[in-house]
């Protein structure tokens, strides 16, 4: 996997002051399974205070939504987080967390409309859990990249990870710790670079199908 050179220990600090306009405001989606940490990757990477729609999980959620493997967690998305980074002078990205659970998979399709490209983050001890994200993602013609976000489980290799997701190799596949928000925009940084280098491939190929 592509190495993360802001990988490290989170950093508190002044967060630069917003512009007031930009001419361009680019949606990015953040996709995954129950309790990968969406919600935390747009609060680490927000410039404003991210908007939230988490509520504190209670026993009758128990019985709908898996908890085995998020035992530590006491509260969930229900719609969905929102934040906003700055590009440049004239480029903002909105973020939209999208929640993992099965019962509120319905709004992802509408969630999808109109956005640029996809993160999907990944917890590698439980990666049959972003099956859906890309499934839906793909069925979209939605561009993605994925990242695994570090829980400390066994290591696996790029190779394992792209077999067990079924992954081409045209996918960017990255590492990151949500809580950091150097790592969490380094993943930002990718997909927008990804979404370049499809589109620089995609132009020559219209400009030679539009008719003179």
């Amino acid at each position: 996997m592509t190495p993360d050179p802001g990988h490290g220990p989170s950093v508190a600090g002044p967060r630069p002051q917003l512009a007031t306009t930009a001419d361009n405001g680019l949606k990015i989606v953040v996709v995954g399974g129950f309790g990968v940490g969406k919600t935390t990757l747009v609060r680490s990477v927000s410039e404003i205070r991210p908007l939230n729609t988490e509520e504190t999980m209670t026993r009758a959620g128990e019985e709908v939504d898996d908890t085995s493997a998020v035992g530590t967690k006491t509260a969930t998305t229900v719609a969905f987080d929102f934040g906003r980074i700055t590009l440049d002078a004239h480029n903002v990205l909105y973020l939209f967390g999208a929640p993992g659970q099965e019962r509120f998979w319905f709004l992802w399709d509408r969630l999808f409309s109109g956005t640029l490209g996809a993160v999907v983050l990944v917890d590698t001890r439980r990666i049959a859990d972003s099956w859906y994200a890309i499934d839906r993602l793909e069925h979209h013609g939605t561009p993605f990249i994925v990242a695994c976000n570090d829980f400390g489980g066994p290591a696996h290799t790029e190779a394992e990870i792209r077999e067990a997701l079924d992954l081409g190799e045209h996918v960017p596949l990255v590492e990151c710790d949500a809580r950091d928000r150097s790592s969490s925009k380094y993943v930002l940084i990718t997909l927008i670079e990804h979404l370049r280098t499809q589109v620089a491939r995609a132009t020559p190929q219209a400009l030679q199908e539009t008719p003179v």
